[in-house]
């Protein structure tokens, strides 16, 4: 079973961008939200499809199981979704040895930056870059399956 650490940040500034050394696009749409799991599917690139599902997060944690499927499988499951399709570009960073990924989210969310990376320990020290704002890894209202589900927070419209 794969398990997921990870910390989330909004990003206050543009100094990460000098440290991208990857992007793609990404389309993604939920087709099942619950109180114990989250189902999820990607569109990646428009060249591949990936199907998601995500566990409650219990502290940093949550079960995680992912499986490429054939984009047009990913297109017809979209179609079935539940909640707003997130369109978003999904920058890789390096900074300080550190691989962070930035999503610069597009259409009724542009403004939204989000930053997150991954841990092999809940308790492993993060050096916070310059450009990360306030953390919102234990806000709900911040993961994706919430915001297709209810938009943006009221705070950050």
């Amino acid at each position: 079973m794969a398990r997921e650490i990870e910390r989330k940040f909004l990003v206050a500034g543009d100094g990460w961008r000098a440290n991208v050394v990857r992007s793609r696009a990404m389309a993604q749409a939920y087709i099942a939200r619950g109180a114990h799991a989250s189902v999820r599917v990607r569109i990646i690139d428009e060249a591949l499809g990936r199907l998601t599902i995500k566990g409650r997060a219990s502290g940093l944690a949550r079960d995680e199981f992912e499986y490429d499927i054939p984009p047009e499988d990913a297109r017809a499951l979209i179609a079935l979704r539940s909640g707003r399709l997130l369109a978003k570009r999904r920058y890789d960073v390096v900074e300080d040895g550190r691989l962070w990924e930035v999503d610069v989210f597009e259409g009724a969310f542009s403004g939204l930056v989000i930053a997150e990376c991954e841990l092999e320990r809940e308790d492993e020290a993060v050096i916070r870059p310059g450009w990360l704002g306030r953390e919102v890894t234990a806000d709900p209202r911040y993961y994706n399956a919430a915001l297709a589900a209810h938009g943006l927070p009221p705070s950050d419209q």
